[in-house]
This record gives structure tokens, C-alpha cells and sequence, in this order.
């Protein structure tokens, strides 16, 4: 399908995470905190090997096989390129838009906006199932003549280009903004203000939300994060959380019809039946408290991780299957151990402990020939 853009792009990812943190000690600001951005990192590595092993290649297949049924071929070298971008544009901004309206689809993205600061991090924080949500509105672009190649390198080009977006550091940028998103429009898309819900659903450009009268400037200060708070750090309980509440509510509810309802109203649909929905303290963060030693273990431990997930990411697939999975299993403990010391959940330190015990057997597995 073309090359994995998000994974070379791992490095410029980091550099771009650590350019922002000189950038907020300059001025004074406090961006990141440990377990919120471990959470964020933590999504995106779960979203990533999925992509490695089962994503990618469906929507590789998928893709292409639409693609003989495409009742034009597009006639110059350039125009796939020029009908990928705009068609990949249109296609993100429906999936986007609908995912925070149809409960089913919120359940997948909701993972994207459970964090409660806003960062480069955020950007990292994906879901797994996003690829399934998103599948029906990428796959008819096949039927208009564009081929798999450039389809996939503009998909991968317009999801990196989010990722500057993703940070408190960048003033509004006037009249770009009529025309492109920038880190104002989307911070406004990540706040919970009432005048900011369900605004800016933009990719690259922004003229589809002016179009379809979503786009809203950013005129006062955001709050972040979700008006149902996770209060966790754990990336794969957020994984799935939201789809565990949609079945206990559609277990309780009154009607098969209300039942239903559950997963294809939208979010803000909330009956008499369902009971109170949980609130959120405006203002004040989900922020365990860890000690010193604590984050030190933890962010040397996590730097670490990060840098087998990285090699994984790039040579993990030539390994044979016995070895991708033990090393597969080894990553999941650390994304679930390491968050959870910060949290000081009583399961953390035998689950690290179960971690750190497996490393040289991992090692030993890994150099075996």
C-alpha cells in the first residue's frame, strides 16, 4: 500500500515533543505531566501494532480490490494525486463529524480526546479501532479512479500534518485560518466549552467546516478532555471503556428499539432510563500523585519502551511469529505497568516486576537464531 509514514516519522515525532518542552520551560509553562502523556504515547503504540498486523493490510486489500471495479481511470499522473487530497479531505471530515455524533463511532474516537491537557503527545493518542470506523468513508475514494499508491501516501501526509496541531504553544494565525487548520481551530475541536462541542472537524483544510457551518475561532480559553472524564491512564482500558458502557446500557435499556438507539444516537442522548450521567469537576485534572522515585523509574523505563517499540515498529514483522509475540507481550505489560506505578494502583508493582523478570528471557528469545 505504500510506506509507513507514521513510523519513520517516530523520531520527528520525539524531536517535535522535545522542542515543545524547551519551548513551554521558556515560558514559564507546564504542558506535560508524566501519566497523561504515557496514556497518550501508550494509545498511539497500541493503535501502531495493530496497523502493523491486521489494518494496514485490510484496508491494502480492501483498497485494492474496489479499485478494478472504478468506472474511470483517472488520465494523467497527476490527477490521482489531486482527487486523493481533496477526496481524502472529504472523506476525514464526514468520518470525523459523525464520530461525535453516532455513539458507535464516538466510542472509537473518544480515545482521542480523553486526554486532559494538549500536547504533541495528544496527537500519538489514537485508537484501535478508529480503522474500522473510518474503512466505509476511505474505501468508495477507490472507485474514483485513484490508485492505492497515492491514495495511501496522501492518507499518511494528512495524518502527519496533524500532529503540529496538537499543541497550546501557537497563537491563532488569522487569515491562515480560513483556509487551513491550525493549532487554534483544533484546540477549540479538543475543548469541552460549551460553545466549542462538536466544532472544526478538519484534516488539512478548513474550508469544509465553513462549508458545512462547524467552524468556530477560538475566542476563549479551553478545557480539555471529555464531559465524561475516564480518570485513568491505562491505554488499553481507554481502548475500550466507552464500547463496555454502550453494552451495560444497552442491557438495561427499557425496549429492544432503545437498545438499539444506544449505539447509533448520539452521544448527548441520555433518557430518563439511563440514569445520571457521570460529571466532571470543570477545571480540575485527573492527577495522581507519585513520588519522585517514582518518575524517575518510570520515565527512564518509558524512554526505554519507547525505544524497543520504535525498533519493533520498523524490523518487528521479519521476526518469526513465536518471537513477534512474546515481544508484543512484553511491550503490552510495559504500556500497562508503567502508567499504573504513577497512579499507585495496587496490581502496578507485580505486573512491573512480571515485566522486568521477562526482559532477559526476551532478550535471550530475540537473539537466538
Amino acid at each position: 500500500m505504500g510506506p509507513n509514514l507514521i513510523a519513520l516519522a517516530i523520531p520527528l515525532f520525539f524531536l517535535g515533543i522535545g522542542v515543545e518542552l524547551v519551548a513551554a520551560k521558556v515560558k514559564g509553562r507546564r504542558v506535560y505531566r508524566l501519566g497523561d502523556a504515557m496514556s497518550d504515547m501508550g494509545c498511539g503504540i497500541a493503535q501502531q501494532l495493530v496497523s502493523l498486523f491486521v489494518s494496514t493490510a485490510v484496508l491494502t486489500g480492501a483498497y485494492s480490490w474496489l479499485s478494478q471495479f472504478a468506472p474511470v481511470k483517472l488520465p494523467t499522473a497527476w490527477l490521482p494525486w489531486v482527487v486523493a487530497v481533496f477526496a481524502v479531505e472529504f472523506a476525514y471530515y464526514w468520518w470525523h463529524r459523525l464520530s461525535h455524533e453516532v455513539n458507535l463511532l464516538w466510542a472509537a474516537h473518544v480515545v482521542h480526546h480523553h486526554s486532559e491537557d494538549y500536547n504533541l503527545a495528544v496527537a500519538l493518542r489514537q485508537s484501535v479501532t478508529t480503522w474500522l470506523t473510518s474503512l466505509p468513508f476511505y474505501l468508495p475514494i477507490a472507485l474514483l479512479g485513484v490508485p492505492v499508491f497515492p491514495f495511501a501516501v496522501v492518507l499518511g501526509l494528512t495524518t502527519l500534518y496533524q500532529f503540529w496541531i496538537h499543541t497550546e504553544l501557537v497563537p491563532p494565525l488569522g487569515a491562515l485560518e480560513k483556509f487551513f487548520n491550525t493549532p487554534a481551530l483544533h484546540r477549540v475541536h479538543h475543548a469541552i466549552n460549551p460553545r466549542y462541542l462538536d466544532k472544526n472537524h478538519a484534516a488539512t483544510f478548513s474550508f469544509l467546516d465553513r462549508l458545512f457551518g462547524t467552524w468556530e475561532p477560538e475566542t476563549e480559553p479551553c478545557v480539555y478532555g471529555t464531559t465524561r472524564p475516564l480518570e485513568s491512564y491505562n491505554p488499553l482500558w481507554a481502548q475500550v471503556e466507552l464500547y463496555v458502557d454502550l453494552v451495560r446500557l444497552a442491557r438495561l435499556a427499557p425496549t429492544p428499539v432503545d437498545a438499539v438507539k444506544v449505539f447509533f444516537a448520539s452521544p448527548g442522548w441520555r433518557p430518563a432510563w439511563m440514569g445520571e450521567a457521570p460529571r466532571r469537576d470543570v477545571g480540575k485534572k485527573y492527577d495522581p500523585q507519585a513520588s519522585p522515585a517514582t518518575h524517575r523509574y518510570v520515565l527512564a523505563n518509558w524512554v526505554l519502551l519507547l525505544g524497543g517499540v520504535f525498533a519493533f515498529l520498523m524490523w518487528g514483522t521479519s521476526l518469526p511469529p513465536l518471537k513477534q509475540a512474546v515481544t508484543v507481550g512484553v511491550l503490552v505489560l510495559g504500556l500497562l505497568s508503567l502508567p499504573a506505578l504513577v497512579e499507585g494502583r495496587s496490581w502496578a508493582r507485580p505486573l512491573e516486576l512480571a515485566r522486568v523478570v521477562t526482559l532477559p528471557g526476551l532478550v535471550v528469545l530475540l537473539a537466538l537464531g
